[in-house]
């Protein structure tokens, strides 16, 4: 994109308000307001369309951003005005209008450009949310949060890519996370050093922080900002004694091994980088819910160095190659070496009552294993309502809904006027049985709306459905809890995969403890629940 495609909009909350500013700015040390012709107040309305209601800040190139409301829509907007207008403004007005022009769910909207000569301002969408740079600022991110983020910014950039287009500013301030979970990639300002190659190294970086903390690239701080303050305050990665960046694994425990090499991959100079769309789509393949995983065991997409030695014969085109399906031959190998050594002892041990099953002739390389149990969907034989500290119990319609097939289809609480049910009970949850005990892998939960809090219990016993049955089942559940509660959780699926495999389940209860806001008060909806296990 050009140079100066509107300034950067990063987030920044204050006193519980969540308020836009400029780029390498902090919301109270901004870049003083001039005072000259033309400067905006408080209740004027642009263009005859766009009312200004509080300014929040100016950014680094001193633009003034300020919070707007498009009276004809009736929607927040951002307005970024720059003045005196005219050529002094040729360069933001002409990145708005390439920016305009790429329309994505992961990308900022740009709604209008327009110059009055004495002033001119963008008009952009208003984003309530954090930069990814404040959200991690709360400890770094899990590897599937992670994940998700760096496919929303790859897919975002494969879309400026598509029409020639580059962006030229990716770091943890433009990735920004709204209320409602969505992942959007702001201000491109690009120039003469930025290709498409650097948007999508500079992928490499976005994971990098988000799974340590820590911005890879001291070496080059981050646009518009100064040492200690602003974005370059964000800390260097951990390095070793030559200077030698330290992987993510090296930095925190958990971090899967594929995610791990992909973020190192990207940040190698050595290493050619993948096209932003082909990356997009290696992240989607790994941004899965993790109760699928199992079902998808093949590697990560790899990128070597050209060493001017003739490629393997996993080489991909343009020189990069993909690190897969070597653990399947690996598997059909030693499957058949086991078949050969059977039948070289047959002689000896007589008839072979259990030989090893060969590889299925239509299952993945990589998948084949010896006859085994595999897990797979469990059928729930009954569900119901779980509400101890209702009198009126009005609520328990619909359980079976819960595991029909049908997310359209689900149990809804009534509505409330807090999240905490009101402050009248203490939670409400959907009881499963399973009919006899499993071996349970893996719980995913459909909701209706996003932000609602809960925690998947596990009992051995039954309880009649009255108020006190319920009660007593609470209290016995709650001493087993499957993997960590969900607090605030951003999406409508919650995934629950801290089962013990030695142990086996048939009573489950997903216990809500916190409501989302929904039309003017607080309600959930439970749409639809399976179990994976065997």
């Amino acid at each position: 994109m050009p140079s100066s495609a509107g300034p950067s909009i990063d987030t920044i909350t204050e006193g519980g308000r969540v308020t836009q500013v400029g780029e390498g700015q902090e919301a109270e040390e901004s870049v003083p307001q001039v005072t000259t012709f033309g400067a905006p107040t408080a209740g004027e309305i642009l263009a005859e369309r766009y009312e200004l209601v509080e300014h929040i800040n100016n950014d680094s190139a001193g633009r003034l951003v300020w919070r707007g409301v498009d009276v004809i829509l009736r929607r927040p907007v951002a307005v970024v005005l720059r003045y005196p207008g005219g050529d002094s403004a040729t360069e933001m007005l002409q990145g708005a209008v390439a920016a305009s022009r790429v329309i994505h769910p992961n990308l900022v909207g740009v709604y209008d450009a327009i110059d009055e000569a004495e002033r001119a301002y963008v008009v952009r969408e208003w984003v309530d949310g954090r930069s990814l740079r404040e959200l991690v600022a709360d400890g770094p991110l899990d590897p599937a949060r992670a994940t998700t983020i760096g496919n929303a910014v790859a897919s975002a950039l494969a879309a400026v890519h598509a029409t020639g287009m580059v962006h030229g500013n990716v770091h943890p301030g433009t990735v920004m996370i709204s209320d409602d979970g969505r992942v959007v990639l702001a201000d491109a300002r690009t120039d003469g050093a930025d290709s498409q190659q650097s948007d999508v190294r500079a992928i490499g970086g976005v994971l990098y922080f988000a799974l340590t903390g820590h911005w890879p690239h001291a070496e080059a701080p981050l646009r518009g900002a100064t040492a200690g303050h602003g974005r370059a305050a964000i800390p260097d990665a951990v390095r070793d004694a030559g200077g030698a960046l330290a992987a993510p694994r090296q930095v925190r425990a958990g971090v899967p091994a594929y995610l791990d090499d992909l973020t190192m991959d990207l940040l190698d100079a050595e290493i050619e980088p993948p096209s932003s769309d082909v990356l997009a789509a290696e992240l989607a393949r790994l941004d899965v819910p993790a109760d699928e995983q199992f079902l998808d065991n093949g590697g990560p997409l790899r990128f070597t160095p050209d060493t001017g030695e003739e490629p393997s014969p996993l080489a991909a085109a343009g020189g990069r190659k993909v690190a897969i399906g070597i653990a399947g031959l690996l598997a059909v190998a030693l499957v058949g070496l086991l078949i050969g050594i059977t039948a070289l002892r047959g002689g000896d041990d007589g008839p072979q009552t259990n030989p090893v099953a060969a590889p299925s002739s239509n299952a993945p390389g990589g998948d084949a294993t010896p006859a085994a149990v595999t897990a797979g969907p469990l059928k729930i034989s009954a569900a119901r309502i779980i509400d101890p500290d209702s009198k009126s119990r009005d609520e328990l319609e619909g359980a079976d809904k819960v595991f029909d097939n049908d997310e359209d289809k689900g149990w809804e609480t009534d509505t409330y006027n807090r999240s905490n049910f009101g402050n009248l009970k203490k939670g409400m949850g959907v009881w499963i049985d399973l009919g006899d005990q499993r071996t349970v892998k893996s719980v995913q939960v459909v909701l209706s709306a996003r932000g609602a809090s809960a925690q998947l219990l596990a009992g051995t016993n039954d309880q009649p459905s009255t108020s006190a049955g319920d009660d007593a089942l609470v209290t016995e559940y709650k001493k087993t809890a499957i993997g960590q509660p969900f607090e605030e959780h951003e999406g409508t699926k919650m995934t629950f995969n801290g089962f013990n495999a030695d142990q086996k389940y048939r009573y489950l209860l997903f216990w809500i403890t916190e409501l989302p806001s929904s039309d003017g008060g607080y309600k959930l909806g439970v749409q639809e629940i399976t179990v994976q296990g065997s």
